[in-house]
């Protein structure tokens, strides 16, 4: 099953997240099928940045997205 999901980048204490798609089972910072944005929370407004047309086709195929990127989405449409 493919997750929509966030994984951490960046160094300690200053993390910035990118949105991916990835197998369910496969670790939070492991392996992924596709980059579909970023969301950056210590900035001053947040910055969230998406391909919404990617993240719609992957929920189409049947992908399910996190509680946290189902937040950050609606906030976007």
């Amino acid at each position: 099953m493919v997750k929509i999901r966030l994984t951490r980048m960046g160094s300690n204490k200053q993390p910035f997240y990118r949105i991916v798609a990835a197998d369910s089972r496969a670790p939070r910072d492991g392996r992924f099928l596709e980059i579909l944005g970023y969301y950056d929370p210590r900035k001053d407004p947040q910055i969230i940045n998406v391909k919404i047309e990617r993240i719609k086709e992957w929920i189409g195929r049947g992908a399910k997205p996190t509680g946290r990127v189902e937040k950050l989405i609606s906030k976007l449409m």
